[in-house]
């Protein structure tokens, strides 16, 4: 269900009982959307910052491969996991960090702010979800 007031808390207090997820959320552009944008911004900025600072300059298709290379890591420990493996939680814990590093430095290298580009691709996921929702669909 999309709440379209304005909201300080973000989730409420009504949760589905069958699915254990919150039932309202402010999917508003003020309570939603610009926060993560806003935020998303922030983080990509600092990341710029420390990247340029302390290490050399590398093109976008670097951090590319690194980032492919870290999603692989990650999805490896997870394959392990899957087939029974013990694998300590700090350990998916350190490739996860791997990646949004990763992300990040591929996102500056390229121009790409990431703040505005997910604010604009959860618009479309709710917007699809929404008329899936219509149709009795589940996203």
């Amino acid at each position: 269900m999309v709440n379209n007031t304005s909201s300080a808390h973000i989730l409420t207090d009504s949760v589905d009982k069958v699915s254990d997820r919150p039932s309202e959320f402010d999917l508003t552009e003020a309570g939603f959307y610009q926060p993560i944008e806003r935020s998303l911004m922030q983080i990509q900025a600092q990341f710029d910052g420390y990247q340029k600072t302390c290490f050399q300059e590398r093109p976008s298709e670097f951090f590319a491969l690194e980032l492919c290379g870290e999603a692989g890591e990650l999805a490896n420990l997870e394959k392990k996991r899957w087939k029974g493996k013990i694998i300590k939680p700090e350990d998916i814990s350190d490739e996860a960090a791997d990646v949004l590093i990763a992300l990040m430095n591929f996102a500056n290298a390229s121009g790409i702010n990431l703040g505005e580009a997910v604010r604009i691709k959860l618009l479309r996921i709710e917007q699809t979800r929404q008329s899936l929702a219509a149709e009795g669909k589940a996203y």
